[in-house]
């Protein structure tokens, strides 16, 4: 992969459904619409540094199983198990039902159906999507290519249109601060978590590190350029729904970004766009059942989750991990009859930024016990970048469990019942 395909590739794999259905729950968070756009420029700067940090460790250690493997390396094979653990049980299952509950939300409210639609309909695009990649990996990444060509259509639309609106609200971009009685802690907080949704997808660009002619010199232009892009179609994109609808309207409106596009093209232009809106989500849902399907399987075939005989298994005729499949779409079901897209969301935020922040750690721990070890790229502004990133990521956690201490409760503690999991296996490994 040249410079150009890498850069793409970046923007392609951060760039999703978050973007459209995140702005008012920021807006909730923050009240200001100049916090709100601060907000996304500090997030963006954030997973700038994550992403420099796993650079250099993705380029170091090339081999297939990316951020799971990282976290062995520096703190051991328990940690490493955890995180896989959270991908199975949270992290893509709740992807899953929180983009398939925002599917059938934006559907119902487009459609003009009755809200008790939502939930059959969230399980029935989760399912059809499963359905599909039992049917074969191409079937798969068929959908997944279209779907990345098409999500840029409505983006690109809607920024061009939005900011340069005649009729655009007023806004006051300075001086930056919170409106009375919202607190920088809450807006920051708030404001992280549904933005970190919105650039999930960075943690993975590290893995394009093997397939690059010059990692050493391009890697670090696509990471800061790609997410550098991103960040500026974030701002630009939310600038446009601030600019069509006055911030109090996109507070705790499930449908924001469809009525911000019905104030800027009207009836028909807005359903048209709110069509391209549901297919790009429609794409992301495909991207996260494909893969996560894949996690299970893989820690199946290494033998590291119990019943691994099971699911290492694959369909006979298109080599799918079905049961894998299976058991996160059903774990994606019972989530969308529990949760809500923003608690969702915030959870799975919440625990893989623990990873996250271990990960920007392990570059120290990895300089420190394999010196030796060939880094075609280093941190830049070590050991700055790093301490930053760490910083970022410990803030998005202790602010979460003080802000949200029940939810991220939840989430430690799913994440927790792997250790007797993982000690359980590794004692019955020889017998599965």
């Amino acid at each position: 992969m040249g410079l150009t395909s890498t850069l793409t590739t970046v923007m392609g794999t951060v760039i999703g459904g978050g973007v459209f259905f995140k702005i008012s729950t920021l807006a909730s968070a923050t009240r200001s619409p100049n916090v709100l756009l601060m907000v996304w420029l500090l997030a963006g700067f954030l997973t700038i540094t994550g992403g420099l940090c796993l650079a250099e460790i993705s380029t170091a250690i090339p081999e297939a199983g990316g951020a799971v493997n990282y976290i062995e390396l520096a703190y051991g094979k328990l940690p490493s198990f955890l995180l896989g653990w959270a991908q199975i049980l949270i992290y893509y299952p709740a992807n899953i039902a929180a983009l398939s509950i925002v599917f059938a939300t934006q559907l119902v409210s487009l459609a003009a159906w009755p809200v008790i639609w939502i939930i059959p309909l969230a399980f029935l695009t989760a399912g059809s999507l499963t359905a599909l990649n039992l049917l074969g990996a191409r079937f798969g990444s068929f959908v997944q290519s279209l779907t990345l060509f098409l999500k840029i259509i409505p983006i690109a639309i809607i920024i061009v249109f939005g900011v340069l609106n005649p009729h655009a609200q007023p806004l006051q971009l300075w001086p930056i601060q919170p409106v009375q009685h919202v607190s920088w802690l809450t807006a920051l907080n708030g404001g992280l978590l549904a933005t970190m949704f919105a650039y999930d997808g960075w943690i993975s660009v590290g893995n394009m590190a093997g397939e690059m002619k010059n990692p050493r010199k391009h890697l670090p232009i696509a990471i800061i350029g790609g997410l550098g892009l991103t960040t500026l179609v974030y701002f630009l994109i939310n600038l446009a729904f601030l600019k069509a609808l006055p911030i109090s309207h996109l507070m705790n409106n499930p449908t924001a970004a469809a009525d911000s596009a019905m104030a800027i093209f009207g009836g028909f232009g807005g359903r048209l766009v709110t069509v391209g809106i549901l297919v790009s989500v429609y794409g992301a849902i495909n991207g996260y059942t494909m893969t996560g399907m894949r996690v299970a399987y893989a820690m199946g075939v290494n033998r590291t989750i119990p019943l691994s005989k099971y699911f290492r298994q694959v369909t006979s005729a298109t080599q799918v991990p079905w049961l894998s499949g299976v058991v996160q779409l059903l774990i994606a079901g019972v989530m969308m009859l529990l949760g809500n897209f923003d608690k969702l969301t915030d959870m799975l935020v919440f625990v893989m930024w623990i990873f996250n922040t271990m990960i920007f750690g392990a570059v120290f721990i990895l300089r420190r016990k394999q010196p030796d070890l060939k880094r075609p790229y280093q941190v830049k502004g070590y050991p700055y970048i790093p301490i930053i990133a760490m910083l970022g990521g410990a803030f998005i956690v202790v602010s979460t469990l003080i802000t949200q201490f029940q939810l991220a409760t939840l989430g430690i503690i799913i994440t927790l019942i792997g250790v007797p999991v993982f000690y359980w296996q590794q004692k019955h490994q020889d017998q599965d």
